[in-house]
């Protein structure tokens, strides 16, 4: 009898939930850093596009008042939600590069997996817009 076997997937908690959200996006976004600005347009949106709905969610999250986090932090991840918002944007036109973007993340991802601040991760990724 296997139905009280051992599960096959494992358990996720929320912040790991939330770390492998942010990965699935940054990676994306380095992807499209990496293409063609012309041909690889529409692979720039769709990362573009990802990134944005996932700092509006980040961003209704901490603006409820039911949020546990602390006011600072919580006051933090929005603004930084603005800012997405807004050099989102910016790259789309062409007036800006992903790496803003990119070392965002890749600091939240940090923050989640409790890790000290490091220099240049998203450079070392191979970034360059």
């Amino acid at each position: 009898m296997r139905a009280y076997g051992q599960a096959s997937t494992p358990t996720r908690t929320p912040r790991g939930t939330e770390y492998e959200v942010f990965a699935r996006v940054t990676r994306r976004l380095v992807t499209a850093a990496r293409l063609d600005q012309t041909t690889g347009f529409p692979e720039l949106a769709r990362a573009i596009y990802e990134n944005r709905r996932l700092w509006i969610l980040l961003a209704a999250d901490v603006a409820d008042n039911g949020n546990t986090l602390p006011e600072q932090l919580r006051a933090q991840i929005f603004y930084l939600s603005e800012f997405t918002q807004a050099h989102s944007q910016k790259v789309l036109t062409g007036k800006a590069g992903l790496r803003p973007l990119i070392e965002i993340n890749t600091a939240i991802m940090r923050g989640l997996r409790n890790e000290a601040p490091r220099s240049g991760v998203a450079s070392s990724e191979g970034t360059t817009r």
